[in-house]
Order: structure tokens, then sequence, then C-alpha cells
């Protein structure tokens, strides 16, 4: 079995593909596997890392708006998009796949398009409770639209569409919370996890800075903040606000988190962004959340994706136009306060969670393939 797979721009569009290849390999090992990514994407490193074939393309998406420079970039996309689509032919003609799966961004558009047009099966998967445009404009030329949550299907009307969960690295599943802590050194007070992505998140920063401030003087809570590559200047600023982290047993301040499935594990109350695989680990694992969806993305589409924990009493939501550094402490308190409210909001994200999203995917590959 041949399976072609396009996705990129977001580690939310590539870890996806990645985590499908990896259950597929597993289920099947003599299974060929070939990745399309943007030229210069980071899907070149990561699934170069994860030890698969990548092929590229160059594709990029329309701006919105009458100014100069969006004209120009429109007009270098437009070009794009018929050059994608000729490399895509070739690269699809000579590795002849059984089934293509494009999970989201750009790249995503000329492949899953080009080969729905030469005939073969594919697939796309939607990670988002507001799907993007690629996946949307995709919908009615693929045999399945896999979806990671309900709330997504009235935007793909006249598609056929299948629940299947987001793909979750295999250890969130099954990391244990108080053997996490006894590694990390925690003890049984409160553990407050917050992080704004890999760049950091200035507004998220900000606001935080207070509460682990608070923590470091009184000792109150535990917390791990990742503070991210464009954030160095925040420990200074936990020291202006009277906490020396140095001194602060309780606090871990650093710039990434690369054991998240341990801190993760570990914490009583997450502080983030809404990513739609942050928040399927999230509810895989059971954890109450403050949200801060990121106005920054396209189509608003984590505002939407907290929505649906917010509505299912799993998470609580501060937008970013609101959020100050009192309003986040004020919210902590009362979530790490209350423990029967804190145990609602963790059953009910629990019950969001979609835990065998591999294997509901691999069962409509399958089904499509007509395999038994």
């Amino acid at each position: 079995m041949k399976i072609l797979l396009a996705g990129g721009g977001t580690a939310g569009h590539i870890n996806p593909a990645l985590a499908i290849a990896g259950y597929i390999k597993k289920m099947r090992p003599d299974t060929e596997f070939l990745f399309i990514g943007n030229r210069g994407g980071m899907e070149q490193r990561l699934v170069k890392n994860a030890g698969f074939e990548i092929k590229s393309i160059t594709i990029s998406g329309f701006k919105r708006g009458m100014s100069l420079k969006s004209a120009v970039q429109n007009a270098r996309t437009a070009r794009r998009t018929v050059s994608s689509s000729v490399a895509a032919h070739r690269i699809i003609r000579l590795f002849k796949p059984d089934i293509c799966i494009g999970t989201g961004g750009y790249v995503s558009g000329p492949v899953i398009r080009t080969a729905a047009g030469m005939g073969i099966p594919c697939l796309i998967h939607e990670q988002n409770a507001y799907p993007g445009i690629t996946n949307k404009m995709l919908a009615r030329k693929v045999e399945k639209v896999m979806l990671a949550v309900e709330a997504a299907k009235p935007y793909f009307k006249g598609a056929d569409t299948v629940v299947t969960g987001n793909p979750v690295r295999g250890e969130i599943l099954t990391v244990d919370k108080q053997e996490s802590r006894r590694k990390l050194g925690l003890d049984e007070r409160p553990v407050v996890l917050s992080f704004g992505g890999s760049l950091g998140a200035k507004k998220i920063n900000e606001a935080v800075a207070d509460l682990v401030a608070r923590s470091g003087k009184d000792g109150r809570y535990q917390h791990i903040h990742a503070y991210g590559s464009y954030g160095e200047w925040f420990p200074q600023l936990v020291r202006d606000k009277g906490a020396e982290i140095e001194n602060c047993p309780n606090l871990d301040v650093r710039p990434y988190i690369d054991n998240m499935p341990e801190c993760m594990a570990a914490a009583d109350l997450v502080i983030c962004r809404a990513g739609a695989i942050t928040l399927s680990e999230l509810q895989a694992m059971g954890k109450p959340a403050i949200l801060i969806p990121s106005p920054n993305v396209a189509e608003n589409h984590q505002y939407h994706n907290a929505m649906a924990l917010v509505n299912a009493g799993a998470a609580e939501l501060i937008e970013e136009k609101e959020l100050t550094p009192e309003l986040l402490t004020q919210k902590a308190d009362e979530m790490l306060e209350n423990p029967e409210k804190l145990e609602k909001y963790s059953k009910a994200s629990k019950k969001m969670a979609i835990t065998n999203a591999n294997e509901r995917i691999y069962s409509v590959v399958k089904k499509v393939l007509n395999m038994v």
C-alpha cells in the first residue's frame, strides 16, 4: 500500500499527518509513505526527523485587502497555484499512491485537488472546530472529510463527514500524574502549567507574570511556565514584581517545554492558547484549562476551538483583548480554590476526548480502499 500525505505550515497540520503515518506503519509495516510539503516550511524538518520521505512544492495563501502589498502577494500566489499543481501532478504520477490524505495548510490544496482530478481516492482531516478555507474548498472533491469535533459538521454541508478526533501522541494517553510530579520534584500543592507556544505569546507572558511572581512570594502554587523564544525578558519581569526565580523552588520558568506530556500530566490547571492538538491533549488527560485563543490565526479558528470546550463546561475562556493580569489571576484562583468545580471541568474535558483517533482514521482508510 502506498499513502501520500500533504499538510504543513504549522505543527497543528503536520503532527496529525505524522501521527496517522506512524500508526498505519505500525499496523502495516510494508506501507510506503510520501509527504508533500511547502518548500522551506517547518514540515521539512519535522517529517525528516520522523523518518519519512518528503517532496516539496511552492505555494502561498491569498491576502485579503486592497493594498499594493496584498495585490503583489495575490499575483504571486495565483502563479504558484498553477505551478504547484503541475509539480504535485509530477510527484503523484511518479509515486502512484493508492490514497492521498490532506491535513490542512496551503500545501494541502493543490496536492489533494490534483490527486482527486487524477482519480485517486482522497481524504482530508480537519483539526479545528471552525474549518480552514483549504479544507472547505476540498470537501466535495474527497471520499471522506474526517473531523476532530462534531461542531465542525455544519461547515461541510453536502460532504461525506465522519468524526474521528485528532490524533494525539501515545505518551499523552499513558503518562501518570503522580509519577510525573515525582520526576518533576513537585509536592501536593496545586500545579499550574502555562505556555503560549514555541515563540511565546507576549500578552500571555505579561498576564501570567503576576501569578508566577505571587506564587514565588507566597508559595501558594507550583508553577511551570514556558515563555518562548521571543520572551527572554520574562524572567526579569517576574523579578521586577518581587520574586527571585532562582530562589523559588516552586517556580519552573524556562524558554521551552520539551517534556510536555509529563508537565501536562502533573498540572491541576493549564493556561494556554487554543490550538486544536493542544486541546485534544487536554481532553485526553481531562485537564481543566483557561484558554486564551490567539487572535492572529486564520478565520479566528482558535476562538471556535475554545468555545467547543467552554460550551461543554470543560474550560474557561479569556479573549486576548480582555486579558489582564488581574483577571487571569482571579480566574485561576476561582478554579484552583474550588476542588469540586475543578473536578467538574476535568470530567467534562475527559468526556469530550476521543482517544482512539488513529484507529478511527485507519478504519476510514481501509473502508475507502475496500481493505479487510
